[in-house]
């Protein structure tokens, strides 16, 4: 059925009449919604009345504002636009069959179908230097352009995170210090797992059986134990502990070092400890969610900072106030130094070896380690380092997926370094190596 509408003319103020072609939307609707069915496509009943309540407000005056009402109307995915396609066009085209063109080349494709061509960004640049699309990306010299060999456009995009990730943080300049920051808080330290002295029930066969539990059940099954219930070791994860160094040795470290200890310790429940001179517990202020406010807090609290390094003092103080008391028993500590002592190397290696008997792993990040010819001959370094599990450098952001790799590293101790004789307990003495007792006469 047609009717005719007016609409002004192009150049005159008079109306013409212009012909429409009225369709029924609920017939269209059911129609398309119809075939769809049949070709294997799932069409809910609400998005026939959705196409219909469509094709009311925009009717369809050529094919193209059908085919893109009716596909957003209908298809409910990427999947589901092959399927569209041929029927649509089956049905709009004139087409019979659409399985007559399923793999004939010089079939035309569907509307809809076609590739889009998306442009290159700006910062997008060629090898040689040229800009994309250019002549140098498809043919060489004067001629026509397919006569030339054809030549391989290769984009060369520089990416700001490749670039920040194998960066020094010494080496950073001001401008990327705060984007550094931000990636590294969120750097994710997971620490392993270990089994808890508390227990909880099992439906599978554990360490042992559950008798309450058991004996309850069986109450419901006349006094047999048909289920058994069974108790396992609760699992969580160990406790980690980082000790920063925040010496005038280690200022060009320092702020990012913290906002992997605000990372770790608002996000992985961690405790955090700075020193310098002296040992500074830093969980309460750096558990804060802005970093601003908790490195100002931070630097409010440690009053020793760019100061020197006292590594065996601050060592001897987490272990005599926080170590001892469960907190670095059977955790994870992490220690972020050069190992520049003040002190002898004998007085960090006794510290040392309390922490390495108190915790589960030490890892120790130095930041001199990824210098050219570097070797721990430091005597703070070289005295800590027997008692540690995994030495790391830590200077980049590439270097601290080291240190999550080592924090989360399974146990895997060297052998303790040797002992003073004054520490070595005697052999055990046999009876046959005692002398013979002398008889009285």
């Amino acid at each position: 059925m047609t009717s005719s509408r007016c609409a002004p003319a192009a150049r005159s103020g008079s109306w013409a009449p212009v012909p429409e072609l009225l369709v029924e939307p609920a017939a269209l609707a059911v129609g398309l919604s119809t075939a769809l069915r049949r070709a294997g496509v799932a069409v809910p009943p609400e998005r026939s009345a959705r196409l219909a309540a469509a094709l009311r407000l925009v009717p369809p005056t050529s094919r193209e504002p059908l085919y893109w009402t009716a596909r957003v109307a209908l298809a409910s995915g990427p999947a589901d636009l092959p399927v569209f396609d041929a029927v649509f066009s089956a049905l709009f085209d004139g087409m019979l069959d659409p399985a007559e063109t399923r793999g004939d080349p010089n079939a035309p494709p569907a509307i809809g179908s076609e590739p889009r061509a998306r442009p290159a960004r700006p910062e997008a640049r060629l090898v040689d230097g040229s800009p994309p699309g250019g002549p140098s990306s498809t043919s060489s010299g004067d001629g026509p352009p397919g006569d030339g060999p054809e030549r391989e456009a290769v984009l060369a995009v520089a990416s700001d995170l490749e670039r920040l990730a194998t960066t020094s943080f010494a080496d950073l300049p001001a401008e990327d210090v705060e984007a550094v920051r931000r990636l590294v808080r969120r750097i994710v330290l997971a620490t392993p797992a270990r089994r808890t002295r508390r227990t909880t029930a099992s439906s599978r066969p554990g360490e042992r059986l559950d008798l309450r539990r058991t004996l309850r059940a069986a109450q419901r099954s006349g006094g047999d134990p048909v289920r058994l219930v069974h108790r396992r070791r609760r699992v969580r994860p160990r406790r980690l502990v980082l000790l920063c160094d925040v010496s005038g040795s280690m200022e060009a470290y320092t702020r990012i070092y913290l906002s992997l200890l605000q990372g770790a310790v608002s996000g992985a429940r961690a405790e955090g400890f700075v020193f310098s001179t002296r040992l500074t517990r830093l969980t309460h202020q750096l558990s804060v969610r802005d970093p601003d406010s908790a490195l100002a807090l931070a630097a409010k609290a440690a009053p020793d900072w760019a100061g020197g390094t006292r590594l065996a003092g601050s060592l001897r103080r987490f272990l005599d106030d926080h170590g001892r008391r469960g907190l670095a028993r059977g955790a994870v500590v992490v220690v972020l130094s050069d190992g520049w002592a003040q002190e002898e190397p004998e007085l960090v290696a006794e510290q040392m070896a309390r922490l390495r008997r108190l915790a589960h792993r030490i890892v120790w990040v130095n930041p001199r380690k990824a210098a050219p010819g570097f070797a721990p001959l430091v005597g703070g370094m070289a005295a800590a380092l027997p008692y540690c599990d995994a030495f790391v450098s830590g200077h980049s952001l590439a270097a601290l997926e080291e240190v999550a790799a080592a924090v989360a590293a399974p146990l895997s101790r060297v052998p303790s370094p040797v002992r003073s004789p004054a520490l070595v307990p005697p052999p055990p003495v046999s009876p046959t190596s005692l002398p013979p007792r002398k008889r009285n006469p």
